[in-house]
């Protein structure tokens, strides 16, 4: 875990968010904040609000009332790709990656969004452009070498196992230069080999400093890889700590955990 490197400054602010959708409170006056280089992870039942959260602080809803704040800054009115371009980049429960092309070509048309290159120098092949597009491809490399997935760099997306392609969204979303990562239920329907996998690569990122906001339902997972946690029920914040407290906390194991440690 990531703790005594983490700093104290937050990076992430949520200040009284609250989400109706009708007569449904989705989420009722949220509050929490993530520190710089911090794993916390949104834990809670099926319903409690947890992807709804991930939506508002990526503008892909807007709350009710409140305000989410990062680096300073109000994403308040930001579409999505605007919030992703302040660094703020989320994967998703479904994978979402281009099937038709390579694993390499994945990663470099993920790496070229964030470029302006010029057509005309890329047409005519002048110097600066031709260093510009090995640089890409060397970081493209070096993106699948973190993920663990460099040795299908020439296959197509499509023909890799589920795990795999769940390790390529999360490389795509890493060619976007993320100063934070939202993972959306990265291992749903992983296998016990294929989550080992990715619980390797979660650590990988907190050794380079990676601030991670996490929603996951595998407790083991939760539990062995989180600075903190924070627990979610109907809507509203119940619990907020270290993975022992939460786990010694009565209120977490009558909402949750008692449900089962594995399948909650």
């Amino acid at each position: 875990m990531n703790t005594p490197s983490a700093s104290t400054s937050p990076v992430l602010v949520v200040e009284n968010v609250a989400m109706r959708f009708g007569g449904l409170v989705a989420i009722s006056d949220m509050n929490f904040h993530v520190k710089e280089g911090e794993l916390l992870s949104l834990i809670g039942p099926n319903g409690a609000g947890k992807t709804t959260a991930f939506n508002i602080i990526t503008g892909y809803q807007r709350p009710t009332k409140g305000n989410v704040n990062f680096r300073g800054r109000s994403l308040a009115g930001m579409k999505p790709h605007h919030v992703a371009s302040l660094g703020l980049v989320r994967t998703f429960q479904r994978t979402s990656v281009f099937d038709k092309i390579s694993v390499f070509d994945n990663v470099l048309i993920g790496l070229h969004r964030r470029t302006s290159p010029s057509l005309l120098g890329t047409l005519l092949a002048l110097p600066r452009e031709v260093k510009a597009e090995a640089d890409l491809r060397d970081q493209a490399h070096e993106i699948l070498k973190l993920v663990g997935i460099a040795h299908h760099a020439k296959e197509q997306a499509s023909s890799l196992p589920y795990g795999d392609q769940r390790l390529l969204g999360v490389a795509l979303a890493l060619a976007a230069e993320p100063l934070a990562l939202l993972l959306d239920e990265p291992v749903s329907g992983m296998n016990a080999s294929e989550t080992g996998r990715f619980v390797d690569l979660l650590k990988r990122l907190q050794a380079k400093g990676m601030t991670i906001l996490l929603v996951e339902h595998d407790m083991p997972l939760v539990m062995g890889v989180s600075d903190r946690i924070i627990v979610l029920n109907y809507g509203r914040i119940i619990a907020d700590g270290t993975p022992q407290q939460i786990q010694n906390d009565p209120e977490v194991v009558k909402a949750y955990l008692g449900q089962g440690v594995k399948n909650a």
